[in-house]
């Protein structure tokens, strides 16, 4: 009885300890040039429609239900959608737009399970008609699921996306 209760406790010490110490904030990103003006680059991603020509999760499910609330490319349009696995359940709303700078939006994820990331689209202008677009998302770990996020590497699974998605962006927009 003795060995399993300093099991037991054992276990709790190790997850407190791991929950300290595991990050609580992520943040992924990528960039990517764009050959195109950045006012016209910009016209284009403020509409969170056209991302449905860009995104790797459109094309992981190209059937997910999609319902839209208010005018796109505006302060409050909010996109929902419900998908296979791969793209779960949720939706996306803009929250501010600086014209020609940046687009933020919050993403509420209900399915496969429960998170909220704040995402972002920058322009910057990289001369000679050239665009630099950086995608992103940032967001916070709660325990105890922060302790899951030291054996799940973030930048590298979701990074990938954003890498497939800006490539695709950027055939779009340099035709």
């Amino acid at each position: 009885m003795n060995i399993l209760l300093y099991i037991l406790i054992a276990l709790v010490i190790i997850t407190v300890i791991l929950a300290l110490v595991a990050p609580k904030t992520y943040e992924v990103n990528r960039s990517i040039d764009i050959n195109k003006s950045l006012p016209e680059v910009f016209k284009y991603l403020k509409s969170i429609k056209n991302q449905n020509d860009w995104s790797p999760w459109k094309k992981k499910d190209p059937n997910m239900n999609q319902e839209f609330i208010g005018t796109d490319g505006e302060v409050g349009f909010l996109s929902k959608w419900e998908g296979n696995k791969d793209v779960g359940t949720g939706e996306q709303e803009i929250l501010r737009i600086v014209e020609n700078e940046v687009i933020e939006s919050r993403l509420r994820f209900f399915k496969p399970w429960k998170s909220q990331s704040d995402a972002y689209l920058k322009v910057e202008d990289a001369g000679n008609n050239n665009t630099k677009v950086t995608w992103g998302f940032s967001g916070k770990n709660p325990i105890p699921f922060n302790i899951f996020m030291m054996f799940f590497n973030m930048d590298k699974t979701v990074g990938k996306d954003f890498e497939e998605g800006l490539a695709s962006l950027k055939i779009i927009l340099e035709k």
